[in-house]
């Protein structure tokens, strides 16, 4: 894996033609945790799939389509428009010096701007191949299960949110009860109306203090997102491999 810390000798060197890019956010998450946990999972996604791959890693982008948590002080939030236009000046500089596979991966739940992005840079440009990671269905539902955190009506923050923190930054972590249960029927308005007018403090969860020791909570974080990304990990430079074989190779002529 090669990163910023290389020179541009050494990336020449290695011939790669891979290139990692983690999309992060800088958004609320309550009063108990930090403002940058979805880059946080976006850096330690791109550390791993670059491994996976033997990848050129680029720094993490830490600002998304943040919009459901932009009344909460402090978050940023850029529209679809602008993101897709700078990771589109991204990949184009790179592919110019011939780079050809592009893994995009992001660290928001709410970037649903990007598979129409992949899908329009895919069609666009036929000499490279963009795709997502997270390639193997039902990958994070296996995780939470095995992470004992199924059964929550969980979006972001709660016990999962505390989770991952204690897992990646625990020393940012306030350790105090936080969110509360959020009506189901809410989930329809998730993406209409501001988290402000849904949620009691920005989480879309509970924790309550006192349930877990740290210890347990680090380890079922820990559990969480090493298994997740195992799992797509898991035949990614074949799916990449495969996708820019496909897409790149010539229609057959009846």
């Amino acid at each position: 894996m090669l990163n910023h810390t290389n020179t541009t000798t050494e990336i020449m060197a290695s011939r790669v033609d891979t290139v990692v890019i983690p999309l992060g956010a800088t958004e609320q998450f309550g009063p108990t945790l930090p403002m940058h946990v979805d880059t946080l999972i976006a850096e330690l996604y791109g550390n791993e799939y670059g491994k996976a791959l033997n990848a050129y890693v680029l720094p993490v982008l830490p600002f998304n389509t943040s919009e459901e948590h932009a009344a909460f002080k402090g978050t940023v939030t850029v529209s679809p428009s602008v993101i897709s236009a700078f990771v589109e000046d991204m990949i184009m500089n790179l592919r110019r010096q011939g780079f050809k596979k592009f893994v995009i991966t992001s660290g928001h739940g709410g970037s649903y701007w990007l598979a129409s992005f992949i899908k329009h840079t895919n069609f666009k440009y036929k000499d490279i191949v963009v795709v997502h990671p997270h390639h193997q269905p039902g990958a994070f539902e296996e995780a939470l299960e095995i992470a004992g955190l199924t059964g929550r009506n969980e979006i972001h923050g709660g016990l999962i949110g505390l989770c991952t923190v204690m897992f990646l930054c625990p020393e940012y972590v306030k350790p105090q009860s936080a969110g509360s249960p959020v009506p189901v029927e809410n989930n329809k308005f998730a993406d209409i109306v501001g988290w402000e007018k849904l949620t009691r403090d920005g989480n879309w969860g509970e924790f309550v203090a006192g349930s877990y020791t740290p210890e347990q909570l680090t380890e079922m974080g820990r559990t969480l997102w090493t298994t997740f990304i195992q799992k797509n990990c898991d035949g990614l430079k074949a799916f990449v491999e495969e996708a820019y074989r496909r897409k790149t190779f010539q229609r057959i002529q009846n």
